[in-house]
């Protein structure tokens, strides 16, 4: 059993290849004067682990054509970042259900799929073979304490993201709370911890994904507002879209870390462990 990855996907492949005591494949990757993706893969074998994070059309198409040049039925794919999955309800006529259409054609070529925090577990109902969600929580966790936090409070933007957030903190027994907004006007929103007061406290805010980053910049200049003494973020996925990064930093958030499921110069931690892990147990 071996290791392969589209491009977007290296460092990654390469953390689950050594926690699977294993080897990565190469594969060569061009494209035709057309702008056609063609890729070679080396070495396969029968069971492949075909990993690849969907963070745009050309690594979706790339990793179509890998599983494709996989050919086996025994192969098990990894999708650390499943671009699309938030597109999973119709709320017009005539509009896809983008998150069944993805999950349907990456249900081919592969005997199973491993997803990272899914948003929604529903989502993995769209596939046509057995879909396992994998928690980076625990990981997050155990890195916010190697970076020296003591006792910070572990906020989730909303409550939608609460268990999240309980998970990372119950790895070390820290507070936890979510972010609730109040409406002061039709133009001015205020935003606070539900039960948790933030003064004085270093508060680190986790989510799923940092996209815009709008809510965490906001959430942050709050804060700091309510007296906190330093604002950090952490995140399974950093799209960080449009500047982002540099927005969250100029808002004052002291730190930004996130996961090598979209790889960055900011991911700090790794989901090859949980990866690994989830392919051995199941």
């Amino acid at each position: 059993m071996k290791v392969i990855c589209t491009e977007k996907s290296q460092i990654l492949a390469t953390s689950l290849a050594r926690a699977l005591k294993t080897t990565v494949v190469e594969v060569k990757y061009s494209r035709f004067p057309d702008g056609e993706h063609y890729l070679v893969a080396g070495d396969l074998d029968e069971e492949m682990i075909i990993v690849g994070s969907v963070v745009d059309n050309d690594s979706l198409v790339q990793l179509i054509l890998l599983i494709d040049a996989c050919d086996s039925s025994k192969n098990q794919l990894v999708l650390p970042y499943m671009g699309y999955a938030r597109q999973d309800k119709q709320f017009s006529a005539g509009e896809p259900l983008s998150a069944r259409a993805i999950a349907g054609i990456l249900s081919r070529g592969v005997s199973k799929v491993f997803v990272v925090n899914v948003h929604d577990p529903a989502v993995l109902r769209f596939f046509d073979i057995p879909a396992h969600s994998l928690s980076l929580a625990p990981e997050i966790g155990t890195f916010l304490k190697e970076t020296g936090c003591k006792e910070p409070l572990i906020l989730a933007p909303d409550a939608g993201a609460a268990r999240f957030a309980s998970a990372v903190a119950g790895v070390n027994g820290w507070d936890f709370d979510h972010l609730e907004k109040t409406r002061l006007s039709s133009e001015e929103v205020s935003m606070a911890p539900k039960n948790l007061c933030a003064e004085g406290r270093d508060v680190v805010i986790v989510d799923y994904i940092s996209s815009t980053g709008g809510t965490l910049a906001t959430a942050s200049r709050l804060l700091y507002g309510q007296g906190a003494r330093n604002v950090s973020a952490a995140c399974v996925y950093g799209v960080f879209a449009g500047g982002a990064y540099s927005h969250l930093i100029s808002s004052g958030v002291r730190q930004v870390y996130c996961s090598d499921t979209i790889e960055r110069g900011c991911s700090l931690y790794s989901a090859a462990g949980i990866i690994s892990d989830g392919i051995t147990r199941c």
